[in-house]
């Protein structure tokens, strides 16, 4: 029952003992805060950094030339634009090497909104993270796939953006990671005990790890969430979990919904998306990006130049508002991203448009 957090320092630690991980930095990583969303504590490996996001991928991309892996964490994606430059020198450099300068390195970062984080805290990173090849990209919606994705991270000799939508950072699993305690009230305060540090003085404190297990979710697979028959949700992230509560709810007045988490944004699991799009006929890609060049238009132009002929309804996007930040209030922030009533109107007026 551990949650996304928790999910992610595993990983880490399963990375520090077995997959040759060297170095996770960033600010406020170390001790004695372990990272602002905790996903860095107990780690052996972990070290604080200046106040530096240049200075933070500069070093990761220079370890990566020495071949040495590590893990540099961007506290929250919208100090990441400055570093533009330095991702894209990191995302070419093994291609334009022919692979003789590998890059084992892994950016991560907390995007998206949903806990009112305001301007400064509540930006998504995925459509600008797409524009820079050379990268592996993914992003959990769940604590097992958190924690199977990062460990294929780290088994990567390329460079790889691993962005943890922070709405679900305290998100309890429903699924074990290997090694875990079991997923009971009794398992939930064991791991609790076992890996989270107490409040007040740390100095002493040490976590106790599980025996935790390989579990590798393969870069480039989305997953079928929930299977259905009338429209495709294309999903990824925080709103995967509101995708499959709309499927449920519409269930009950008879619209079939398939919700696909795509899990890797690059490389993307198009056969998926292609054969639910086949089966259903309607497509609605959703996402919190600002819509203006969303990566969304990417993957419904693409429907659309492929699957034109063969459509029952026009393809649709839902996306953050193109506006330049999102506001600190419920209503602004609501009113920034996609919700469940968006989504629900949505799927209700695509299975209404006949061809």
């Amino acid at each position: 029952m551990a949650n996304m957090a928790q999910a992610i320092r595993m990983a880490l630690h399963y990375g520090e003992q077995n997959l040759g991980l060297e170095h996770i930095f960033g600010e406020d990583v170390g001790a004695p805060l372990g990272g602002v969303f905790t996903c860095t504590q107990g780690l052996t490996k972990t070290w604080n950094s200046p106040l530096d996001e240049r200075g933070i991928v500069g070093a990761a991309i220079g370890l990566g030339f020495a071949n040495v892996r590590s893990v540099a964490e961007i506290q929250f994606c919208d100090y990441i634009y400055n570093t533009i430059d330095l991702l894209k020198l990191g995302g070419m450099s093994t291609w334009a090497t022919n692979g003789d300068w590998p890059s084992p390195f892994t950016i991560m970062t907390p995007v998206g909104a949903g806990i009112r984080g305001s301007i400064y805290h509540s930006h998504s990173f995925d459509a600008m993270m797409t524009h820079i090849p050379g990268f592996k990209i993914v992003m959990p919606s769940n604590p097992l796939d958190a924690y199977g994705l990062m460990l294929a991270c780290l088994k990567d000799q390329n460079p790889t953006m691993y962005m943890k939508p922070k709405a679900l950072l305290r998100v309890e699993g429903e699924e074990q990671i290997p090694g875990e305690p079991p997923l009971t009230a009794e398992g939930k305060k064991q791991l609790k005990d076992m890996i989270d540090a107490p409040l007040g003085d740390r100095s002493k404190w040490k976590a106790k790890w599980p025996k935790l297990e390989d579990y590798t979710v393969e870069i480039g697979k989305g997953k079928i969430v929930h299977e259905g028959e009338h429209v495709t949700l294309v999903t990824y992230g925080r709103h995967v979990l509101i995708a499959r509560d709309v499927a449920k709810q519409l269930a009950e007045e008879g619209i079939s919904v398939e919700v696909i988490d795509m899990r890797t944004l690059w490389p993307y699991d198009w056969n998926m998306i292609s054969a639910s799009i086949r089966k259903t006929k309607r497509v609605i890609f959703v996402n919190e990006d600002t819509e203006v060049t969303n990566f969304g238009e990417h993957l419904m132009r693409r429907t659309i130049e492929e699957f034109f002929y063969e459509l029952h309804a026009r393809p649709r996007l839902l996306a953050g508002a193109f506006i330049p930040g999102i506001g600190l209030s419920d209503n602004l922030e609501t009113a920034s991203v996609p919700q469940m009533s968006d989504m629900l109107n949505a799927c209700r007026e695509i299975v209404q448009e006949k061809p």
